[in-house]
């Protein structure tokens, strides 16, 4: 069915849950993990770019998303799950489609926040992604609790 599966990863707890899934399903089939990490650089905040030049942002950006992607494959490694990871610059929807596009990938599996007060503004990166991919979409919904911020 599938061999090769796409974990996007932005470290959020939505996408750690899309990640368990993603992972799961990956060894119930015998399949590798793709996972990657999109730099959205000209979402940059105004604020760092006045604190750090931009080749300080982008290393923090490139360090963050190594940090991320190797939680995946940590995760995936615990399952006997081949992973193999991936940093892109560029929009995040678009991105995505072309890495699974590019690599010949079979799915992606993301996650999509709490569909709460503010359903509307959550999961348009997902939203985006089912609309413009070649290969199929699994989306994974976080309940109210698992969407709160630590601490809430």
């Amino acid at each position: 069915m599938y061999e090769t599966i796409l974990v996007p990863t932005d470290g959020s707890n939505e996408a750690r849950k899309a990640a368990a899934h993603g992972i799961e399903l990956a060894a119930a089939l015998g399949a590798t993990v793709h996972t990657l990490y999109v730099m959205d650089l000209p979402g940059v905040p105004r604020a760092l770019s006045v604190r750090d030049d931009e080749e300080t942002v982008r290393e923090e950006y490139r360090e963050f998303g190594e940090r991320v992607t190797s939680e995946v494959c940590t995760m995936a490694n615990r399952a006997d799950v081949k992973c193999v990871t991936a940093l892109r610059t560029g929009t995040v929807h678009e991105e995505i489609v072309e890495y699974a596009d590019e690599m010949g990938l079979d799915a992606i599996v993301m996650g999509t926040g709490y569909q709460g007060r503010f359903g509307a503004l959550l999961g348009t990166v997902v939203e985006k992604v089912v609309r413009i991919s070649t290969v199929p979409v699994i989306s994974t919904k976080m309940n109210e609790a698992e969407s709160r911020p630590f601490g809430a």
